[in-house]
């Protein structure tokens, strides 16, 4: 059984034991269960946030410094490179403004949402500056390790960056030994964050129970309505992709093209397993010159992921919608920058650990508390299609237009 069975089959055993229990028992002797229960998933929770900062660290590195180095060997890749950022932020920008209208429009169930809130255990995260001028000089930490004891997020991501960028100017021996580093670092963390994902389903299950006792058959409308705004969010964002599309190369040419690498992408779930079908499209159907296909695809497979900034500002509002966080706009946009960053450096990552170093990092730097994402990860298997859908046709849509006549060489 995969770890996405695993833990969707946890969750809800432990929704149904939770709910079980409230209606067959006494509710002291429910409260005393839940009590039992809080502090295995709190430690599970604890180990999985522990991983975060020298993995996104690490990633980022990695991932922004080859793609510096790619860009000053090409032309072609560095301008894809400048479309891909362009698109990313603009995704990350469609979240914020595009997902608290869909939770005015639709709100969360308020009577399960008020019961879920009470099994709530989460640390409290740090403040995030409201003032313009607070804002802008949270960029520039001016103790990095300070930073990262204080879970410091947006001056963390902001350090990272602007460290990979300056590595790409020292020798190149010198970026090799830092790249193997942070390539070592990357690889660790991610055996750790294995391990914590191989209790998952004992985390899962106990802070289900809580869920379950507390909010009974509401906690599964409230993870259903998040599932629903998730994917509406993300079908947006398609829908426009398709329009951009459209005006490059014809909406029914595109659509045509692109839907064989579509069924493949929704089959496995994975951008880099489609990435065989997407260059056959590209220069088949499409048009595209094949050494620009099989440049920029494998390009936008390894640094390009257009739903991650809005999916992944979508699972962070949610949360903070639910748990009653005001999100000003200095912390949206503080969520936007982080959304932006973190999508680069999870790209190949397998669905649940992506999930935790994508999310994680933007609620901590928005002040939203994470405890109530490892219940979702249990449900990330339906928006993950979407997901999935989005970054294949954004890759193709991409690609066609880098590659057009008009669009220079």
């Amino acid at each position: 059984m995969t770890l996405t069975a695993r833990a969707f089959a946890a969750l809800v055993a432990g929704l149904g034991v939770g709910i079980t229990l409230t209606a067959t028992i006494a509710p002291a002797t429910v409260a005393q269960i839940a009590r039992v229960a809080e502090p295995v998933g709190g430690i599970w929770l604890d180990a999985l946030q522990a991983t975060i900062i020298p993995l996104v660290f690490g990633l980022l590195f990695t991932a922004v410094a080859s793609a510096a180095g790619t860009a000053n060997a090409s032309r072609l890749a560095a301008r894809a490179l400048g479309l891909f950022a362009v698109l990313a932020l603009a995704s990350g920008v469609l979240g914020v403004v595009v997902v608290p209208a869909l939770l005015e429009f639709w709100p969360i169930p308020a009577q399960a949402a008020a019961a879920l809130l009470a099994q709530e255990h989460a640390a409290a995260l740090a403040p995030v500056p409201l003032s313009v001028a607070g804002w802008f000089r949270s960029f520039v930490p001016p103790n990095f390790f300070a930073a990262a004891s204080d879970g410091k997020m947006l001056p963390i991501v902001v350090f990272a960056l602007a460290f990979a960028l300056a590595a790409v100017r020292i020798e190149a021996r010198l970026i090799a030994g830092l790249t193997d580093f942070f390539n070592a670092v990357v690889q660790t963390m991610l055996v750790l964050v294995h391990w914590v994902l191989f209790a998952a389903p004992v985390g899962i299950f106990a802070l289900a129970l809580q869920v379950g006792a507390k909010a009974g058959l509401g906690a599964v409308g409230v993870l259903a309505h998040y599932v629903a705004v998730v994917i509406l969010a993300e079908l947006l964002l398609i829908a426009l992709i398709y329009a951009g599309a459209a005006a490059t190369i014809g909406l029914s040419r595109f659509a045509r093209a692109a839907l064989p690498a579509q069924v493949v992408a929704v089959s496995t779930q994975s951008s880099i397993a489609t990435l065989p079908a997407m260059v056959e499209a590209a220069t088949g159907a499409l048009g595209v010159p094949e050494p620009a296909a099989r440049l920029v695809l494998p390009l936008a497979v390894s640094v390009f992921r257009i739903t991650s900034p809005l999916a992944n500002l979508a699972v962070v509002i949610y949360v903070a919608t639910l748990h009653g966080v005001a999100l000003p706009p200095l912390t949206l946009a503080a969520g936007v920058v982080v959304a932006f960053a973190v999508s680069i450096a999870a790209v190949g990552l397998p669905g649940q650990v992506s999930f935790i170093t994508s999310i994680a990092p933007v609620a901590v730097a928005m002040g939203v508390p994470i405890a109530t994402l490892p219940l979702l990860i249990a449900v990330e298997m339906l928006p993950d299609i979407f997901r999935t859908l989005g970054n294949v046709t954004a890759d193709l849509a991409v690609t066609r237009l880098l590659a057009r006549p008009d669009a220079g060489g």
